[in-house]
């Protein structure tokens, strides 16, 4: 377990508004289990050839993704978009 927590950036509503409950919760629940795993996170996803920046993770099967940035600095794994192709 580590201190690392996750939040959207910018916002809940900017990257959430619209979309169906259930991918909401997966993507809570994602973002949760990637704070979970701290600087861990920068390796995972896509882009498979290097750690860090911008990442990707598929969700619900491949009906969409997510873009997230692990930060060490702020012990924070932050949601920036959520893709969703339901």
């Amino acid at each position: 377990m580590t201190d690392w927590s996750w939040d959207y950036n910018p916002s809940a509503g900017y990257i959430t508004g619209g979309l169906p409950a259930e991918v909401v919760a997966e993507v809570e629940r994602i973002a949760s289990e990637l704070a979970v795993l701290g600087s861990d996170a920068l390796g995972v996803g896509r882009p498979f050839d290097r750690d860090g920046g911008l990442r990707e993770f598929d969700i619900l099967g491949g009906r969409g993704f997510i873009s997230f940035l692990a930060v060490p600095r702020h012990a924070c794994v932050y949601v920036c978009n959520v893709t969703w192709y339901g």
